[in-house]
């Protein structure tokens, strides 16, 4: 399979970065990689939201794309990608696509890009919104997070879009050795992003990031839809 990463996009950048309130809020949120701020330009976020909701996506705030879910605020979504520190050849997993916004970021920041959804109807619709963008060959499969996908390790880097007490060790087993994941860590009325090292396959705290307030990561035993 073809996976299409950083300078393999198709389409233009949809406006400036100075004139885009997208990127000016993840420079707020102390982004200030240049890479990072291309690609917040460079994805229509209104194209990775319901149609009811596509005059709401120039804002900085989370929107809810059904089944109970939402689409992270851009500004956060950029925060945590600009913590893993990612560079032009890495091979990412995310585990919640979505919409596929994140998603769409990451293809303009790595080489190869797999995507987790367990929620079949919103992994189908991602497909069509990357598809839209020029971003057909990213990998997006429904699964079990919690299991992360072996048969495609090892990763650079993981982003976790759900939150748990305790990230699933197997993940840190998927990861090369050095490599880094970051993941809302906490309670439903107490989270944190965490920033982790994938030493000797465990995952080792690095430094916590911010306090945020994410769906659940729910493995395949409990009911997807």
């Amino acid at each position: 399979m073809t996976f299409v990463g950083r300078g393999g996009h198709t389409g233009r950048m949809r406006r400036r970065r100075s004139e885009d309130p997208l990127v000016e809020a993840a420079r707020r949120a102390g982004v200030d990689d240049p890479r990072i701020l291309d690609a917040v330009a460079a994805v229509p976020r209104e194209r990775f939201v319901p149609p009811e909701s596509r005059r709401e996506a120039i804002h900085d705030r989370p929107v809810p794309i059904g089944l109970g879910q939402t689409t992270s605020q851009p500004s956060l979504i950029a925060a945590m990608l600009h913590a893993l520190e990612l560079t032009s050849d890495d091979k990412v997993l995310e585990i919640g696509a979505g919409y596929g916004y994140q998603t769409a970021l990451l293809a303009h920041l790595v080489a190869e890009v797999h995507a987790i959804e367990r929620h079949e109807g919103l992994a189908v619709q991602a497909r069509r919104n990357l598809a839209a963008c020029g971003l057909e060959h990213v990998n997006v499969v429904v699964g079990d997070g919690t299991r992360g996908l072996p048969e495609h390790a090892p990763f650079d880097a993981m982003v976790i879009a759900a939150a748990a007490a305790h990230v699933p060790s197997v993940l840190g087993e998927q990861l090369v050795e050095g490599g880094r994941l970051i993941a809302p860590v906490g309670s439903s009325g107490h989270q944190e992003t965490v920033l982790y090292r994938a030493q000797a396959g465990q995952l080792v705290p690095v430094r916590q990031l911010m306090g945020v307030r994410f769906v659940p990561l729910v493995p395949d035993d409990e009911q997807r839809d």
